[in-house]
């Protein structure tokens, strides 16, 4: 009863196209060119421009981002509410996000942004096995890529029943640091037409590693990916319950509770 009254205060979604006609080699320059370049200005250009609408309609603020390793290959593993979900996670990160995007999106003139974003297409509808080794090639060179945990958005403002099987997948054969993220508020930003700015909250969570499984059954990604999402819907739960301020009153609690321990460790 709960989510169908959630959903029925939300905008509604378009049915869209849930499968790309068009070929797999219309991407490779794409996947090419996130294999071998780096996001150039256009990243840093439409950061500052959607940083300074979350943070001013959307009071977009962040919570425990100081847990997100500043080097490194990394993997963001957040829930996905609403198409400002990508700017939401990255706003608050020094360094580039590259995201695993809907094929659908990759059209004139958008394709450019993306592109020169640093943004990599997975071929919708398809068993695209080019989006999975675009997303090695960037974590071999140390970069981080974001990964939605659900697939696709949610459309009544709730957390999907399961994850999808690639978040694990990804996890398994890179080997790298995942970093779970709950992104709360974000489904109601749909209702922007009408009016209406959610507060948004961004949460990160403590880096999770698995040990490197060069090919994972679906069984074993499947497990990785429950294990990965679980990890998100408590850091939800807790931004739902709590609100932000309860949250943020919890994270600092625990932090004095962990300074008082390491000085008592150094004193003994």
């Amino acid at each position: 009863m709960a989510r169908m009254k959630r959903s029925e205060q939300l905008a509604a979604m378009g049915e869209g196209n849930f499968r790309d006609p068009r070929p797999a080699e219309h991407f490779t320059a794409y996947h090419e060119r996130s294999r071998t370049r780096e996001p150039d200005a256009a990243y840093e250009a439409v950061r500052i421009l959607t940083m300074l609408w979350a943070f001013t309609f959307f009071r977009a603020r962040s919570i425990s981002s100081e847990k997100v390793p500043q080097s490194g290959p990394l993997i963001f593993a957040p829930n996905h509410g609403s198409f400002m979900d990508h700017f939401f996670l990255g706003a608050f990160m020094r360094r580039k996000v590259r995201f695993m995007a809907k094929s659908q999106l990759f059209q004139p003139p958008a394709q450019w942004v993306y592109t020169h974003g640093g943004v990599f297409p997975i071929r919708r509808g398809h068993r695209d096995e080019e989006a999975f080794i675009t997303a090695r090639a960037i974590l071999e060179r140390g970069g981080a890529v974001a990964m939605y945990c659900e697939g696709g958005r949610s459309r009544d403002g709730t957390l999907a029943e399961r994850p999808k099987p690639g978040i694990g997948r990804l996890a398994l054969e890179s080997g790298v640091p995942i970093v779970p993220v709950a992104i709360h508020g974000s489904a109601q930003v749909r209702n922007y037409k009408r009016g209406q700015f959610p507060k948004v909250t961004v949460q990160y969570g403590d880096p999770i590693r698995y040990e490197r499984v060069d090919d994972p059954t679906r069984d074993q990604q499947m497990a990785v990916a429950e294990d990965i999402f679980a990890e998100i819907g408590v850091l939800y739960s807790g931004l739902e319950s709590l609100g932000r301020k309860g949250v943020l009153q919890r994270v600092r609690e625990q932090r004095r509770l962990e300074r008082r321990g390491k000085k008592r460790a150094a004193t003994a």
